[in-house]
């Protein structure tokens, strides 16, 4: 996947109900083949882009996603086509015969167009008038051990990755580092991490649509408070959106540890993807499944302790904690002479 962007993308449509459905979830971390669309204009890293299909307009935002990462119009109505990813795909099946389903994109099937592979999702928006969106990667690390592993064995300088350090801490390189112009891509995995919120609260925001405006900007949104801040913003400070939200995390964070999926895999790279509007409709998913990996048999994590390497620990339930926890700090501060700005 490129540079070894291990965080993978995010993409939600929005398509007018009158003529199909809109879409939602995210990219796997499987190569795939260009689409054979033809009709694609004014596409950027994460912008919003205008797609032809069917002789329809259907506007489509992706969230820190990657260029040429594309979902087509489902077959059915309420459901995308996203290219099929056989980690994804096994993911899916598998949680539809879990206590997990509700929080899940419902799988309806495979679809094969024009010789490539799909699967037919739930699209999560077909519900939400204009909605607002948020894709927030969970977990303490959006690699696989396996990545750093690989990684390791070749440990040679990378300049395009001393490129993106320096482009967001000019001071982080060793003056070896600097020196050489390059970073090995195991420094360049773990440093990343820690310039998030990944590291410290076990997420991180990738990408925020509200109404016309959309962000990807925070990569250095690391503090407790930074992010709430950033939080209450698409809030857009209604506090019945975050009584929605938080009910349905609590909901959910007591199914994931009575789930017997979620005990039995590693699940890296997934997002939370949250969805609101105008009418005060809200609720919020699990998506992004590409490097979510089944354990060996006996196996089993507890998705809080803190990641050593070989323990496969990846922080899930870590940052569920902290995204509820400052959720409900959001509602005691605002329900107080305010301490969050407006």
């Amino acid at each position: 996947m490129g540079e070894f962007e291990i965080a993978a993308a995010a993409a939600v449509a929005n398509v007018d109900r009158s003529t199909s459905s809109k879409s939602t979830d995210s990219v796997c971390a499987c190569p795939f083949q260009k689409s054979s669309w033809r009709k694609i204009r004014n596409m950027v890293h994460w912008s919003p882009f205008v797609q032809q299909f069917k002789k329809h307009k259907y506007p489509w935002v992706q969230l820190a996603g990657h260029q040429g990462t594309l979902f087509q119009a489902g077959e059915q109505q309420g459901t995308i086509l996203k290219k099929l990813c056989p980690k994804e795909h096994y993911c899916l099946q598998a949680l539809m015969t879990d206590i997990l389903r509700p929080y899940i994109p419902e799988y309806k099937g495979d679809v094969e167009k024009d010789g490539d592979k799909f699967i037919e999702m739930q699209d999560l928006l077909c519900e939400f008038e204009s909605p607002c969106v948020m894709d927030c990667k969970i977990g303490t690390r959006t690699y696989l051990e396996d990545e750093l592993g690989k990684a390791r064995q070749n440990p040679k300088l990378r300049k395009d990755m001393y490129k993106k350090m320096t482009d967001i801490d000019p001071s982080e390189p060793t003056p070896e580092e600097h020196a050489s112009q390059g970073v090995t891509k195991p420094r360049y995995m773990i440093w990343r991490e820690t310039m998030s919120s990944t590291a410290n609260l076990g997420f991180r925001i990738e990408g925020i649509k509200r109404q016309d405006k959309h962000s990807t900007n925070y990569k250095t949104t690391r503090t407790r408070e930074s992010v709430k801040e950033v939080l209450w913003g698409f809030l857009d400070q209604q506090r019945h959106v975050v009584v929605k939200y938080l009910r349905r995390l609590k909901a959910m964070r007591a199914t994931l540890e009575s789930s017997p999926f979620f005990a039995s895999h590693e699940v890296i790279g997934s997002s939370l993807l949250f969805v609101h509007d105008h009418t005060g409709e809200a609720s919020v998913w699990m998506i992004d499944f590409g490097k979510t990996t089944p354990l060996p048999p006996g196996s089993m994590l507890n998705h809080r302790s803190v990641w050593e390497e070989g323990n496969r620990e990846d922080g899930y339930l870590f940052g569920l904690d902290n995204f509820i926890a400052i959720f409900e700090e959001i509602l005691n501060e605002t329900n107080q002479p305010s301490t969050i700005s407006t």
